[in-house]
């Protein structure tokens, strides 16, 4: 495998920024990890979101992602979302067009071998990642064909009342007139989404520990997914917000994923 330290500079936030990125090597050498041994014109990507409180190097630091993504033949994009919650947001800027749009053509555009296809891009993150995971995967699902979320943030609206004051609205506007129905909720993307009919339908991965305090927000988009048909893999286990979950957990993911190896 080959990690690289991107740094580039986004049109859409008018600021430089950072990802992570494991590419697949080619190779029968490395002593103690797998990985592909035949040429291949392209690889199959996977956008590998962090939390609120981590940025673009956490995924390296706290699980063995550049092992799994070897053995699976695919890469890894982990960019920085801030605290941005992957959103457009009414004044930190417009992160969610710079991860559904300029991220994938600057990463394709820097990565030839990245595939261009829907059918090889995934997205999956974690906590607040997971919730961005799922909203690229609704919002954009002419890019993404899967969407993963491990102890996913899914509820924002319950963010109103968890976070210190302001900050919610500072992201998504007023609860009652900008965010409720809003492309924010993801509850309403979900539904909209289901109802349009014309584009493609993402399918979707969701995990979450019995003992972690987003367990009913889980319960209830599970409940409301699986309401509206959408192709859903739902697990739980026991568990909390931590990384020795997530770790053993974004394994399962990889599994899920459809990866033509």
């Amino acid at each position: 495998m080959a990690l690289l330290n991107v740094y580039f500079f986004s049109e859409v936030l008018g600021k430089q920024v950072q990802a992570n990125v494991v590419l697949p090597q080619r190779s029968r050498g490395m002593i103690g990890m797998d990985s592909i041994e035949n040429k291949v014109e392209t690889y199959p990507t996977l956008y590998l979101l962090h939390g609120m409180s981590d940025d673009h190097t956490i995924w390296e630091r706290r699980t063995s992602i550049e092992r799994y993504a070897s053995e699976k033949g695919i890469a890894v994009v982990m960019p920085n979302g801030d605290m941005s919650w992957y959103m457009n947001t009414k004044y930190a800027g417009n992160y969610f067009t710079f991860m559904s749009d300029e991220l994938v053509a600057v990463m394709r555009d820097f990565f030839p071998k990245m595939s261009p296809r829907r059918e090889d891009t995934f997205v999956a993150g974690l906590s607040m990642g997971g919730y961005g995971a799922f909203k690229l995967a609704l919002c954009a699902p002419e890019t993404f064909s899967c969407g993963a979320s491990l102890s996913g943030a899914l509820d924002f609206g319950t963010f109103y009342d968890r976070s210190r004051p302001g900050f919610a609205e500072s992201l998504a506007g007023d609860y009652e007139t900008e965010f409720k129905g809003s492309d924010n909720d993801l509850f309403a993307v979900a539904e909209r989404l289901i109802k349009d009919g014309t584009k493609p339908i993402p399918k979707l991965y969701q995990w979450c520990g019995t003992e972690d305090f987003l367990y009913k927000d889980n319960l209830r988009m599970r409940d409301h997914l699986k309401s509206l048909g959408y192709d859903l893999v739902y697990k739980d286990s026991e568990g909390n917000h931590s990384w020795y979950y997530w770790d053993k957990w974004i394994q399962d993911v990889l599994e899920w994923l459809p990866i033509k190896k």
